[in-house]
């Protein structure tokens, strides 16, 4: 159900437009990474994020977050700056397309990791629906290390399943962070948490980017909190169960720009194993169909 006066087209769109900008922001966070390092374009783009955020902040006057907050904020900003680094560093050595397929088994995994932190029931859907996933990122991955294979590959593989395993715990935070925060709160502490952490190695590793490169990071930073306020607009005006799979778009925006910007090709292989994991989040997702999970995060 959408809320009353809204035309239910509008959410849906603004949904899709979220996840479009979003595989922009991943697209051109490739290239930087791969110009740059991953340190590197994760430190600046991450720094002009938060400082958008803040613009942001104050101009819709948010107050400050109590202890709580704060608290899952900061704890969130420091699995967020791992999960991230372990992303990009994947996606310099894979096509883009398979890995936001591959990072589509996230809402999978959280379904375990809520059972096991938040006490909920593990049936015969969940099993069901985990099955297909798994099944789905072992299509995946059997053609992406079958024959001629280099091991940067399998490293970036490795690389992308790790971050989402974490990303997979950034979703159980993202719902109890959802009941304290505003959007943009949450996007101010967690780009700036994540920010500080990677200061952190600057004196060792931070290399003040090109004079090119900074229209990009901007663009990039720019592109993740237009993604944030597209997708929150978007869920505050219709249910979950109606954009959750408007967000697996972001597979179809992903082969495309990988194809244009990079000359990835999409194989059959990529497109089967992408179709099994979705359809288990689709199963996951009919489980809690007002709480279902992003299959983006809001800081990456």
């Amino acid at each position: 159900m959408t809320v009353a006066g809204v035309n239910p087209a509008l959410p849906i769109s603004a949904a899709m437009l979220g996840m479009a900008t979003f595989a922009g922001m991943d697209a051109l966070m490739k290239g930087l990474s791969i110009e740059m390092g991953v340190y590197n374009a994760l430190l600046w783009r991450t720094g002009i994020a938060a400082c958008l955020a803040l613009l942001l902040f104050s101009l819709k006057r948010c107050s400050l977050p109590g202890r709580a907050a704060l608290r899952i904020h900061l704890w969130r900003g420091l699995i967020t700056s791992v999960m991230a680094y372990l992303f990009f560093w994947g996606l310099v050595f894979i096509p883009l397309a398979e890995a936001i397929a591959l990072s589509f088994i996230a809402p999978l995994i959280a379904l375990y990791l809520a059972a096991l932190l938040l006490g909920e029931t593990i049936n015969r859907q969940t099993i069901i629906a985990s099955l297909l996933g798994l099944a789905g990122a072992i299509v995946i991955i059997q053609g992406k290390l079958s024959g001629d294979y280099s091991p940067e590959a399998a490293k970036g593989v490795v690389a992308i399943l790790l971050s989402a395993t974490l990303y997979a715990y950034n979703l159980i935070l993202q719902r109890q962070q959802a009941l304290i925060a505003n959007p943009v709160e949450i996007s101010l502490f967690q780009n700036g948490t994540v920010t500080c952490i990677y200061l952190l190695f600057a004196p060792f590793l931070a290399v003040v980017p090109q004079l090119h490169q900074w229209p990009v990071l901007t663009l990039t930073a720019a592109l993740g909190v237009a993604s944030l306020m597209c997708l929150s607009w978007a869920y505050a005006r219709a249910e979950a169960k109606a954009l959750i799979p408007v967000e697996y778009t972001a597979f179809v925006w992903a082969s495309l720009l990988g194809w244009f910007m990079y000359g990835e090709r999409l194989t059959l292989v990529t497109i089967s194993g992408t179709a099994l994991i979705v359809a288990g989040c689709l199963i996951a997702a009919r489980l809690r169909p007002n709480d279902a999970e992003h299959v983006e995060s809001t800081a990456v």
